[in-house]
């Protein structure tokens, strides 16, 4: 993913949500830009990043990633990129709201946001 719509994606994410203070990145070439080095000290966002050759240091998108590939990439065979961009776009959809995540105490994405103690006043 280019570093331009990490960025896009960052954004939206803080206008939803807030600004962390902190993000725990790979070594991936979008993370090491330009472009996202002036987009995280314009935002005041430090980066943590992982030890190259050390993916579990970042275990949750490692998760992320064997789930995809266990529920989509491993479960479909594809007619082309459109049908798989359908099927991407619905299982992260309901990923990112419906699946229930530990690190979010057992809650979907959509129910920890909901959450009263995580409301904004």
């Amino acid at each position: 993913m280019p570093a331009e719509r990490v960025i896009d994606i960052m954004d939206q994410n803080i206008a939803r949500l807030g600004r962390p203070q902190i993000m725990r990145v790979d070594n991936g070439q979008e993370y090491c830009s330009r472009a996202f080095a002036k987009w995280r000290k314009r935002n005041d966002i430090r980066i943590h990043c992982i030890r190259p050759g050390k993916p579990m240091k970042n275990a949750f998108i490692q998760r992320l990633n064997r789930l995809f590939r266990e529920d989509i990439l491993d479960a479909y065979l594809f007619e082309g990129l459109g049908v798989l961009r359908v099927l991407a776009d619905e299982w992260m959809d309901d990923y990112n709201q419906n699946h229930h995540h530990s690190a979010l105490g057992g809650l979907s994405p959509l129910a920890f946001i909901r959450s009263p103690k995580n409301q904004r006043a």
